[in-house]
């Protein structure tokens, strides 16, 4: 879709401003603070994704980029412009909500014009870019369907239409892909970043899905309790979590304490370990009466097999450790019929002292 600079729609901002900035921003709901004291910037053309679970404040810090709440504290400027107080329809974003919120009575190309009508934009403009913006959606065959018509993932591709056709800096999606079936979220999810790509806009994204935000995002800030607890890339987050929260809603983590990671690494402090990093080999010809032994900066733990989960292109193997805490494997389908994964079967589980992360104390957060 092609930006143009027209009468309904205000200039972009200089490139060398953040789309978005969010300082100290504090909203409570009488005795609940949903938002903690958040900094943020996101740059022009990101795809950021805010993730976290439930209450974990997200969908309020969405909501008060858009307008639709009011910071108690703090500020957010929109392409160096301070628009804390200007009501939404004076921002230049725009937002797609998880229920799609398209006009049953309208067909697809009167739903996605809608923007462009309250814009004052004339009859044959608005349906040339409504027309551009389904075409870009690759649903300009369906110009004339009713909502109804339509299913999930096609109502969805209409509702972001709508949300583009005004051209806004930032596009807001509030759980966009919630309501669909997995095979065709994941779908959309191509389809999403390749879009965003496209348009070359700014995509903040909400989702309590961190395998949605790892797969879409340029950057991911994790949140809990109002505040923002770890922000950088994909690779960042999941490789280097700061603390036992981050590593365990993010992923899965193997989480030793203080008292286990002295034992098992030789090293005091809290530490994760993903369960890809580690291998199993069949340890029955070579138990020894030594629980743990590292050799040449690999650990090597003897324990034995609780439970194997086939899950398609792997299995998760748990493991009861002899030096006491239960490990969680990830192994690769194609090699697990030479794994010893069946229950019972006494094995070595391995990994290198290099994938094992320290993290802060929880306490901290």
């Amino acid at each position: 879709m092609t930006v143009t600079e027209t009468a309904d729609r205000p200039p972009r901002p200089a490139p060398e401003q953040a789309a978005i900035s969010l300082r100290g921003l504090r909203k409570e709901f009488g005795d609940v603070v949903a938002v903690d004291g958040v900094d943020l910037d996101i740059e022009h053309g990101e795809f950021f994704s805010m993730l976290g679970p439930s209450g974990s404040g997200k969908t309020t810090v969405l909501r008060l980029i858009a307008g639709f709440e009011r910071a108690d504290v703090g500020t957010v400027t929109l392409g160096g412009t301070d628009v804390t107080t200007r009501a939404p329809f004076e921002r230049d974003v725009n937002t797609v909500f998880q229920d799609y919120a398209l006009f049953p009575h309208m067909n697809v190309l009167d739903n996605v014009a809608y923007g462009l009508r309250v814009r004052g934009v004339r009859k044959a403009q608005r349906r040339a870019r409504a027309l551009e913006a389904l075409g870009t959606v690759q649903l300009g065959h369906l110009a004339d369907r009713r909502p109804n018509q339509l299913s999930g993932g096609q109502r969805q591709r209409v509702a972001l239409a709508r949300a583009i056709v005004v051209e806004p800096s930032v596009l807001l999606l509030d759980e966009p892909l919630g309501a669909l079936d997995l095979k065709l979220r994941e779908q959309m999810q191509v389809e999403l970043k390749a879009l965003q790509r496209n348009l070359g806009i700014t995509f903040v994204f909400v989702t309590h899905d961190q395998e949605e935000a790892l797969t879409l995002s340029d950057r991911v800030a994790v949140f809990r309790d109002g505040r923002i607890v770890q922000l950088g890339t994909p690779q960042e987050v999941y490789e280097e979590p700061r603390d036992p929260y981050v590593a365990s809603f993010v992923g899965t983590s193997n989480l030793f304490d203080s008292a286990v990671s002295q034992q098992i690494l030789g090293r005091a402090g809290i530490h994760a370990l993903r369960p890809e990093k580690v291998t199993l080999t069949d340890a029955a010809a070579t138990r020894t009466d030594e629980p743990v032994r590292v050799t040449d900066g690999v650990v090597e733990a003897l324990g034995v097999v609780a439970e194997t989960i086939y899950l398609g292109a792997a299995h998760r193997v748990i493991v009861d450790l002899e030096a006491g805490p239960r490990l969680v494997v990830l192994e690769q389908t194609a090699g697990a019929l030479a794994a010893p994964e069946h229950r019972g079967d006494v094995v070595w589980a391995r990994w290198a002292l290099d994938d094992v992360v320290p993290l802060s104390a929880e306490a901290d957060q």
